[in-house]
């Protein structure tokens, strides 16, 4: 399938979540997380590559102070469905011990990266460990998991845009749009 930024960013029929309401949702959570942390300091870790522009936003809305990590995890290659497998490709760097740790999804769809990440990370022996993600896919969950902050719950289709891929592409869209053809 071959799709291009240009023929997609201006298509109103596929576009599921506008950019003004993502803003608006990521300054509420931002609100929210700097209440929930008023007198801690937090480390925010971004789940590459697919949350990058949800935690810059979230993490210039916050008003607290924090640091910020990254990890990269693998599960999906260049396929529109999870492998199943997560893989680390990039780990935390920040020492976590002790720390509140708040994880930074893009996209919830069966759980597992969620519950491979908090398993992973909960080895380094943090004072909490919290996820945040920007999406939460209805009906795919395979397994139990916690997000303690979200921002939409979507419907079970393939989403593309402001971060989200397909096939490394297309993250730069302003929006979370519906993959054309991908019902």
């Amino acid at each position: 399938m071959s799709i291009k930024t240009n023929e997609i960013i201006d298509d109103a029929d596929h576009i599921l979540i506008t950019r003004d309401r993502i803003q608006e949702k990521v300054k509420e959570l931002a609100e929210i997380i700097s209440a929930d942390y008023r007198d801690k300091v937090p480390v925010m870790v971004c789940v590459l590559n697919g949350s990058f522009m949800f935690f810059a936003d979230l993490v210039r809305e916050l008003r607290i102070d924090c640091e910020v990590d990254f990890i990269k995890i693998s599960s999906y290659g260049d396929a529109m469905k999870s492998s199943g497998t997560v893989t680390i490709k990039k780990n935390v760097d920040c020492h976590l011990e002790g720390r509140d740790v708040i994880i930074v999804e893009d996209i919830i769809e069966s759980g597992l990266s969620v519950q491979f990440l908090r398993e992973h990370l909960q080895k380094m022996n943090p004072k909490s460990i919290r996820f945040v993600s920007l999406l939460i896919k209805q009906g795919t969950a395979e397994v139990d998991y916690e997000c303690e902050y979200y921002g939409f719950t979507i419907p079970n289709r393939f989403v593309i845009g402001y971060g989200l891929d397909y096939a490394q592409k297309l993250r730069n869209l302003p929006a979370v749009y519906l993959m054309p053809n991908s019902e």
